[in-house]
C-alpha cells in the first residue's frame, strides 16, 4: 500500500508512520509539510515541502495523491493564535484542498484528524457517542475551525465514493512532543521547571474541570485501524481511561484540590493573553470546560483498537518530558533544551509583541 499522510512529522503523524509501517501491510509513505525532516526516518518514507495555506499546493496534492491508497490529513497549525486568517489558510482552506485533492484523485480512502474540539457543549457525567452534535464551542477558534472543517468534509463526502473516516481524540500526549506542546500552549516565559511535581502542590478545581487524554502512540495505532480496516467508515471517538478529574489530576500529581471559581481562571487566562505572556486564548478554557465526555466503544469495536497506556500516564509523560526540553526527529517537534535557545525564542517573542503573533 501507498499512504500520503499530510502533517507527518508531527506529534500524531511520526506515531501514526510508525503505526502503519509496523503493520507490514504498507510499502511507502509520502509525507507532505512544510518543513521536512532530514533524518531520523525509516527508509519507506519520503517527504514533500508542501504549505496547504497556500492555492499553488492544490497541483502538488493533486501529483501526491495519485495512486494513493489512503490519504490521511493529519496538518493542522495552532500557532499563530493572534492571526485568525492564518490559521484559516491552513486549516479551513488548507483541508478543503485536501480533501478535493483526494476527491479528484481517486483515492479509495480518506482518515481526517478531526477532534474533540469539535463537539458542541455537553455533558460531563454521561458520556456521548459519535452522533452528538458537531457544532463547536463559539469562543474557541480552534473548536469553531474544526466544526467548520467537519461541514466540509460532510460534503465532500456526499460528492465522492471515496471511503471517508474522522477520528475525534482527546488531548494527546508524548514525550515527543513536548517542546512543541510548550511551545504552542505556554509560550517562552513560563519556566519549564515549574512543571515538577514537587513544585505542583495543589491542583485547582472549578466547575467541570473534567477531560480526557490519550497516548499518541495509541492515536497513531488508531489511525492505521482506520486506514487497514476497509470496513472503518464514519466517526470515531478516541480517548482513554481514566477520565481526568480534579481529583484524579491530585492523586496523579500527589497534590491537593483547591476549589477557585471559574471566573478566577477565566479572567486570569484572559490576562495573561491580553498582556502576551501566553500564546493561547481563553477561548481554550471555555472549549476544555463545554466539552462532552466522550464513549469510546465504537473505536473498540469497529476499529479493534484498544488503548495501551492511560490517560494519566500519558499526562505524566509529557510534563516530565516539557521540563526536560524532550523533542522529537523533525522541525515541528525539536527540542528546546539549551539556556541559549530558550533565551533565543524569548527574544523571538518579545520582538514579535508576544507569543502567538506570528508563525514559528
Amino acid at each position: 500500500m501507498r499512504i500520503v499522510i499530510t502533517g507527518a512529522s508531527g506529534n500524531v503523524g511520526s506515531r501514526t508512520v510508525a503505526a502503519l509501517l509496523d503493520s507490514g501491510r504498507v510499502d511507502s509513505i509520502l509525507g507532505l509539510v512544510r518543513r521536512p525532516p532530514v533524518d531520523g526516518w525509516a527508509p519507506a518514507v519520503s517527504w514533500q515541502r508542501c504549505d496547504i495555506s497556500l492555492a499553488a499546493s492544490e497541483s502538488v496534492l493533486r501529483e501526491a495523491m495519485a495512486g494513493a491508497d489512503a490519504v490521511v490529513h493529519l496538518a493542522w497549525q495552532i500557532q499563530p493564535g493572534r492571526d485568525l486568517d492564518q490559521l484559516r489558510r491552513a486549516n479551513v482552506d488548507g483541508s478543503r484542498r485536501v480533501f478535493e485533492a483526494a476527491a479528484a484523485a481517486g483515492v479509495p480512502a480518506l482518515v481526517y484528524a478531526s477532534s474533540v474540539g469539535a463537539y458542541s457543549a455537553g455533558p460531563k457525567d454521561d458520556p456521548v457517542d459519535e452522533s452528538w452534535p458537531t457544532e463547536g464551542v463559539p469562543s474557541s477558534s480552534y473548536s469553531r475551525q474544526k466544526s467548520e472543517v467537519e461541514r466540509i468534509l460532510d460534503d465532500v463526502e456526499a460528492r465522492s465514493a471515496m471511503r471517508v473516516v474522522r477520528l475525534r481524540p482527546g488531548l494527546i500526549f508524548q514525550a515527543a512532543a513536548a517542546s512543541e506542546v510548550a511551545r504552542y500552549f505556554l509560550g517562552p516565559f513560563v519556566p519549564r521547571a515549574m512543571l515538577q511535581r514537587r513544585l505542583l502542590p495543589v491542583v485547582p478545581a472549578f466547575d467541570r474541570l473534567v477531560f480526557q487524554a490519550v497516548h499518541t502512540d495509541d492515536v497513531g495505532a488508531a489511525y492505521a485501524a482506520a486506514v487497514l480496516s476497509a470496513e472503518a467508515r464514519g466517526a470515531f471517538n478516541i480517548a482513554a481511561d481514566p477520565v481526568i478529574d480534579a481529583a484524579v489530576l491530585a492523586e496523579a500529581l500527589d497534590a491537593r484540590v483547591v476549589r477557585v471559581p471559574l471566573s478566577a481562571v477565566r479572567a486570569s487566562a484572559a490576562a495573561a493573553y491580553q498582556a502576551r505572556l501566553i500564546p493561547t486564548e481563553p477561548g481554550w478554557l471555555d472549549m476544555a470546560v463545554a466539552l462532552p465526555v466522550m464513549a469510546t466503544d465504537r473505536a473498540r469495536e469497529v476499529l479493534g483498537w484498544r488503548p495501551k497506556h492511560t490517560s494519566t500516564a500519558a499526562l505524566l509523560e509529557i510534563l516530565e518530558a516539557m521540563r526536560n526540553g524532550t523533542g522529537g526527529p523533525s522541525p515541528v517537534l525539536a527540542a528546546t533544551r539549551s539556556m541559549a535557545s530558550r533565551l533565543a525564542e524569548v527574544g523571538k517573542a518579545v520582538a514579535q509583541g508576544g507569543p502567538g503573533r506570528k508563525n514559528d
